[in-house]
């Protein structure tokens, strides 16, 4: 349910009603814009009399959410929600996200980020913990990993956002600015639940085969647990295609704006898996309204370790970020 407030309403008359709402056994999700207030209201709402609240003068509309995400709808903050990670703002702002799939080696990942923030990348990501298909196949340096990512965030200045597998990682992660939730584990309701715990921001990516609705609902499971620093990722989904890794549902970027106040990047290396690719989609995401881009950038992707198939080069990646805030001059015109 959404209370909207008559402007200019008096704190003390607000605020006695959010106790009596609160009284209700309600949680209530304040968003004070320019012109009005919304009260959204979480939780059982049958028991409240609308048309009681409608009646009270301080109140200028009440509406039932029929969506069952919460949190993270317009509705209930028609505002977009501005994320800030050591002085980088996500959300209202273009943010660009940048690193090697795996960190395979301090002069490696140092090298890199140096190289994307000449280039104006804002972000530095980088794995430490892998989720790969085959057992076999590189699963990343772990907590090492993690420390070489510091060291490189020591020497550039970029935050940094990697992923974490599992719960029981958590306290690694105390010392990383943005904590990354892979598509495998989109659903880890565990883990979501955890995650709502922090006050930290979380960059949830689409799951291989998740609808729009079913990434809202993972996003409000950090959300309910009092975590409203959210990123959503449209990395592609699965589809009968086989030219490609994955097909970049770019139509997820205006739909979910519609939907959902929080900040939207484009995953344009993971959604293609193919480096020629990745201008194109990166363009395209730019274009189509993304509040940013996470590209993979590695300095020698012949000898990668994971994912150099998909990787740029940081001279590549220079021209795309030159490409990018061209159109994005375009667009704001």
């Amino acid at each position: 349910m959404i209370v909207v407030l008559k402007h200019g309403v008096e704190a003390a008359k607000r605020e006695q009603l959010i106790d009596w709402l609160k009284g209700q056994g309600l949680t209530i999700h304040i968003s004070e814009g320019e012109y009005q207030t919304v009260l959204g209201l979480v939780g059982d709402t049958t028991r409240v009399d609308m048309d009681l609240i409608a009646s009270l003068g301080i109140v200028d509309s009440v509406k039932r959410v029929t969506e069952p995400f919460k949190c993270c709808n317009r509705k209930f903050h028609p505002d977009d929600t501005v994320i800030d990670v050591n002085g980088v703002k996500i959300g209202g702002n273009f943010v660009m996200i940048a690193g090697p799939c795996s960190v395979e080696s301090e002069e490696q990942i140092v090298a890199v980020a140096k190289a994307v923030k000449a280039s104006g990348a804002n972000i530095l990501r980088g794995g430490a913990f892998k989720p790969r298909t085959s057992p076999y196949d590189f699963q990343g340096l772990k907590a090492t990993g993690l420390e070489l990512l510091k060291i490189a965030r020591q020497e550039t200045g970029l935050p940094i956002v990697t992923e974490i597998m599992g719960v029981e990682h958590l306290p690694l992660f105390e010392d990383v600015d943005i904590i990354q939730v892979g598509a495998r584990n989109m659903q880890n309701f565990d883990l979501l639940r955890e995650l709502g715990k922090l006050r930290k921001p979380i960059l949830l990516k689409r799951g291989l085969a998740s609808t729009l609705k079913e990434l809202l609902m993972s996003a409000e499971y950090i959300m309910a647990g009092g975590n409203e620093q959210v990123i959503l990722c449209e990395r592609g989904i699965r589809t009968f295609d086989d030219y490609t890794r994955n097909t970049l549902d770019l139509a997820a970027v205006p739909m979910l704006k519609e939907l959902t106040h929080l900040p939207i990047i484009v995953d344009p290396s993971h959604a293609t898996g193919i480096a020629r690719l990745v201008e194109p989609m990166a363009l395209a995401a730019t274009a189509c309204g993304a509040d940013g881009l996470i590209i993979e950038v590695h300095n020698d992707p012949m000898h990668a370790l994971c994912d150099g198939a998909q990787s740029l080069r940081p001279e590549v990646y220079d021209d795309l970020a030159q490409k990018v805030r061209s159109i994005r001059e375009v667009i704001a015109k």
